[in-house]
């Protein structure tokens, strides 16, 4: 036991030097079942978790999905339903900032990756905002915290992987996700109306200004063909005719065609190669991690881990409702300091059968993890987005602090409302 030990601390230090988390996770696991009972055989179960990893077809939405997002960021896409949204929006007060808030979370949305979002679309709308006499601090805390908006809707990567490891049936995670996700959106909008509304009125300037209906039947044809991506993603998911992995190859395929051939934005021999190379080493190395990490679960199911942790919480309350609070407390840290993918497979093998004790439904814990990990991308010490949106927008790190504070607090109520109230989140499944 004193080498397992041992074993553990060293490979705790390989992650404070930054190893690539697959052969930290990968160590973990073969240690943990070379121990259980010194037989090297026993190592097999990685194997064969591999391989049952790589009979599902809905793995290969994955890269699919990673594929699209990377090639419509390439591309003018973003430009393009920006000036909609913002077409749209433009004659409510806070309309530029409501249409930041929209499109941020349908590029997150795309994407998977919220530190993607603000660099792709950040460096768009920043300028942009700061132009239509939004104060630097707002801009600045409503892109950061905005950036992760989109990690509730289809085709949501991290929303693919958690279903995949939980293993629950992934349509219904979107299905539960919808309102919770419209709410986040809704909540960031009203207070961008507010602040704008409350500005005007005290400058005596028009609470809003008029937008023409040539103007936005304009920004429609324009994005004409980002259109039919939208209409494929909802009537594919919500709609049940195809599974989510038909989708995500229909998507691929339609995207490339339009961008290389028809649009003609991405060069197919030049451009092509260089954004397949990137969806795969991101989708790539998430997949690596997953395998491995089903292997680790296997570890911790076999030798009952979720029973002795469920033991020891047991031991401190048996209340649903304050497990819940310090679940939230806890995947803030967690949201923080890890990624989503990696919090993804290695916190949810752990925490959904303890989750499940307390009666805590599979699909709710869900969107609960995914709300709390999307906050935790912003919140300070240490919060992802801050850092990416320091560096994309040259800002100090302690102005990122104070500009998103307001944000936070909001989603923070969100969250609790969300946690509180699972009919949010189930309504429509149940």
């Amino acid at each position: 036991m004193s080498l397992l030990f041992i074993t553990i601390i060293i490979l705790l230090i390989f992650i404070l030097l930054e190893a690539p988390l697959f052969t930290v996770i990968a160590g973990l696991s073969i240690v943990c079942f070379y121990f259980v009972d010194y037989d090297p055989l026993s190592i097999q179960m990685i194997l064969i978790e591999m391989n049952r990893l790589a009979s599902m077809p809905v793995l290969m939405a994955l890269p699919m999905f990673t594929f699209t997002g990377c090639l419509l960021t390439e591309s003018n896409a973003p430009v393009r339903i920006m000036n909609f949204l913002r077409a749209v929006t433009g004659r409510v007060p806070g309309g530029m900032a409501i249409a930041a808030v929209l499109g941020c979370a349908f590029f997150a949305a795309l994407t998977g990756a919220s530190g993607v979002t603000i660099v792709a679309i950040g460096g768009i709308l920043y300028p942009i905002l700061i132009k239509e006499q939004y104060s630097e601090t707002f801009s600045l805390g409503l892109l950061t915290t905005s950036g992760s908006l989109g990690l509730l809707f289809p085709p949501s990567l991290p929303i693919i992987l958690y279903g995949v490891v939980a293993k629950i049936n992934i349509s219904e995670i979107f299905m539960a996700a919808l309102i919770p996700g419209i709410l986040s959106i809704t909540v960031l909008s009203f207070y961008s109306f507010c602040k704008d509304y409350s500005f005007n009125k005290k400058r005596g300037r028009p609470v809003s200004q008029e937008v023409s209906h040539p103007g936005i039947w304009k920004a429609f044809i324009a994005a004409v063909w980002e259109w039919p991506v939208i209409v494929l993603i909802v009537a594919g998911i919500y709609g049940g005719f195809v599974t989510i992995a038909e989708v995500s190859a229909v998507i691929a395929v339609y995207v490339t065609i339009v961008e290389c051939f028809i649009l003609k934005e991405v060069r197919f021999f030049r451009q092509l190669p260089g954004i397949i190379v990137e969806g795969a080493v991101l989708s790539g190395a998430i997949i690596v991690i997953l395998s491995f990490a089903l292997g680790f679960t296997g570890y911790l199911v076999d030798e009952k881990i979720p029973n002795l942790i469920l033991g020891y919480l047991t031991g401190i309350t048996q209340n649903k409702y304050v497990f819940l609070c310090g679940l939230n407390i806890f995947l803030l840290a967690v949201g923080c300091i890890m990624d989503i993918f990696s919090a993804i497979v290695i916190i949810v093998p752990i925490i959904v059968p303890v989750a499940l004790q307390y009666g805590v439904d599979p699909v709710h814990l869900c969107i609960i993890f995914l709300l709390n990990l999307e906050i935790g991308y912003s919140t300070p010490p240490v919060g992802m987005n801050l850092f990416i949106a320091s560096l994309k927008f040259q800002k100090p790190v302690p102005l990122l602090y104070r500009a998103s504070i307001p944000y936070l607090l909001l989603l923070f109520a969100l969250l609790l409302v969300v946690t509180y109230i699972p009919s949010l989140s189930l309504c429509l499944i149940r």
